[in-house]
């Protein structure tokens, strides 16, 4: 069953087309990386997922909810959809564990007391059980990111989106965020990321998505795209990008 539809969108900024007709679907537990060129259509396609871009013309719709431009369907939506962005935008005068709570207590009404405790779990999740007392500039690039994740899993989403979560961090601190990505894939899910981790996509998404000049150019089972990519843009992708 498909957690993630998108049906013909078209998105334009002014004058400028980014999407022209995107149409793919997610199924439950699936991860599916979306790679391609800067200004291919990736990130706005992502954002427009979760109603952060209202589309012009075609159909989104992610675990049950149909992307909608008003308020209270723009709610539901987010209530099962979470975003991590490549800036982590915490707050710096909340600690960690307050970072992860406030959502769960504002959005979802939970209690003070069960909020911490989904706090401490997420954060135990993703490694950082003893960092709940910690504040954002006490913690590496990596580490806050990480608790990024951890407030978005807080809110229980049945889809995760990921925009470039890792392009901000170097080296080590990468390896420490996709090792948690790793996990939540393995723990069934549904994920969808744009990435520029080749070796991570081939890897970890069942299925990997080309974008190019705000088209689906080509897409597949990850191992059998990265190794016998059918179109040159796609083969000119993986060369520029392994150099």
């Amino acid at each position: 069953m498909p957690e993630v539809i998108v049906e013909n969108v078209h998105k334009s900024f002014g004058p400028l087309e980014v999407l022209k007709g995107v149409s793919l679907t997610v199924d439950h537990g699936e991860v599916v990386a979306l790679i391609g060129r800067s200004g291919s259509g990736k990130s706005t396609l992502l954002r427009c997922i979760n109603g952060l871009e209202q589309i012009n013309s075609g159909r989104i719709e992610v675990a049950g909810h149909v992307a909608r431009d008003d308020a209270k369907s723009l709610r539901e939506l987010r209530r099962d959809v979470g975003i991590v962005f490549q800036s982590y935008n915490l707050f710096p005068h909340l600690t960690v564990g307050e970072n992860i709570m406030l959502a769960p207590r504002i959005v979802k009404k939970v209690a003070k007391a069960e909020t911490r405790r989904i706090a401490g779990e997420v954060l135990d999740l993703v490694g950082l059980a003893e960092k709940f007392d910690a504040y954002p500039d006490q913690l590496s690039g990596g580490q806050q990111q990480r608790v990024a994740i951890a407030r978005s899993l807080a809110m229980r989403p049945k889809v995760m989106l990921f925009d470039e979560v890792t392009s901000a961090l170097d080296p080590e601190l990468t390896g420490e965020v996709l090792n948690v990505m790793e996990r939540l894939a393995k723990d069934g899910m549904t994920m969808l990321l744009v990435t520029h981790e080749m070796g991570f996509a081939r890897r970890v998404a069942k299925v990997t998505v080309f974008m190019h000049q705000g088209r689906i150019w080509e897409q597949g089972p990850s191992q059998a795209l990265f190794s016998a990519p059918k179109t040159p843009e796609m083969r000119q992708f993986i060369q520029s990008d392994i150099k």
